[in-house]
């Protein structure tokens, strides 16, 4: 058995990684987000609980005060929820602009590390919590062997490769 190679790092690492990640976020999103029925977006499980409309506005404040971080102007909005697919692109869009900073030659102002482990970590999660709202709202999305999916750093859109194993 051999070693395998050392990986070449190079300056960005951080950054492309960052941006990988963001590419997943939004492969993992659309699948939770694709094809949700229409009463979906105001499904409810208890008084202290957001809607998934709530929880995908809040995504997309996430991304927004990412990209000010980035940009070195921290600021902060709780958005009202749109309608449910104006929201949707919302989401994506805000993910694409954050991905657009991140692939320019600007200067990060604030660490790779900061930025992934508050607002993108934070998406990550809220990814989860609208997976499993689908279940209980009675519309599963399939599992998926993502370690397969053709996720690509600025792949950031709605539009996502088609899933290479999906779990019944």
């Amino acid at each position: 058995m051999t070693a395998a190679s050392p990986v070449t790092v190079s300056p960005d690492s951080a950054r492309q990684l960052l941006r990988h990640t963001l590419a997943t976020v939004a492969y993992r999103g659309g699948k939770a987000l694709r094809g949700a029925p229409e009463h979906f977006s105001s499904f409810h499980i208890g008084d202290k609980t957001r809607t998934p409309a709530q929880i995908l506005a809040h995504m997309g404040d996430l991304f927004d005060w990412a990209l000010s971080i980035a940009r070195g102007n921290q600021t902060w909005h709780d958005s009202t929820p749109l309608p449910w697919n104006t929201e949707v692109e919302r989401f994506f869009a805000t993910i694409k602009k954050f991905d657009e900073y991140l692939a320019s030659p600007e200067p990060l102002h604030a660490s790779a590390e900061g930025l992934f482990q508050a607002p993108v970590a934070d998406a990550l999660n809220h990814i989860g919590q609208i997976a499993m709202l689908r279940r209980l709202a009675g519309s599963p999305i399939k599992g998926e062997n993502y370690f397969k999916a053709d996720i690509t750093a600025g792949r950031v859109g709605a539009e996502q490769s088609a899933p290479q194993r999906e779990f019944e």
